[in-house]
């Protein structure tokens, strides 16, 4: 598989890419798009890393699988391709960042404009089969995405760290939070965020007064 990465998180990365685990997944990964439908698109497996540089990154979103739908995934956590109707979990994360700041909920799901502006929309497993959730999962895409994690921590100073729900808070326990901001709360998905934790968490508000008390540029969410 030809890996189509930023030259920022290239150089940073080759020694994971040049580690046995990602080659039996590259491996593993050629024989899925050759034989079944997967998302997203191949060029789109790298986008949150293409759209947003190491140098760039300022604010990570913690995301499980890519959506599983027919067109949804854009390789961009929680994010959908323009036109494509808002899954549950992102109409809740606009429904909060209405209530915390006061922003109309925009008409796209696509959210490249964050991405654009130093949010890395991470998820944990990059690749998933049509209609099956979690389906490549455990095939090495978690060491990856771990490494990247403890890049960003070990590598940069004062990045808001967003962890929404269990699995996203376990997989931060590399994060230094004595040089970083780390913001936990319930997952916005529907059935979590009835149960309260996700709703009023002000992690929208929170990152932007975080970043602009470090002298850095706030997210227009």
């Amino acid at each position: 598989m030809k890996v189509s990465i930023a030259e920022s998180w290239q150089s940073r990365l080759q020694s994971e890419f040049d580690k046995p685990y990602f080659r039996q997944l590259a491996e593993f990964l050629r024989q899925e798009y050759s034989t079944q439908r997967v998302y997203p698109p191949g060029k789109l497996i790298f986008n949150a890393f293409n759209q947003c540089s190491f140098e760039e990154a300022r604010v990570v979103i913690l995301g499980q699988d890519p959506y599983h739908g027919e067109g949804q995934a854009n390789g961009l956590a929680f994010s959908v391709a323009d036109g494509v109707t808002k899954p549950p979990s992102l109409v809740n994360i606009f429904k909060e960042i209405q209530d915390d700041l006061g922003k109309p909920v925009p008409k796209s799901g696509n959210l490249e404009r964050w991405a654009k502006q130093g949010v890395m929309l991470l998820n944990a497993t990059l690749t998933v089969r049509a209609g099956q959730a979690g389906s490549h999962q455990g095939k090495g895409w978690e060491t990856f995405t771990d490494a990247v994690i403890k890049l960003i921590s070990d590598e940069k100073q004062n990045v808001v760290f967003m962890l929404w729900g269990a699995y996203a808070q376990k997989k931060g326990a590399v994060i230094d939070s004595r040089k970083h901001l780390v913001l936990k709360s319930k997952h916005p998905s529907p059935m979590a965020a009835q149960w309260g934790g996700w709703f009023g968490n002000k992690h929208f508000s929170q990152a932007n007064e975080y970043l602009e008390s470090h002298g850095l540029k706030p997210i227009d969410w």
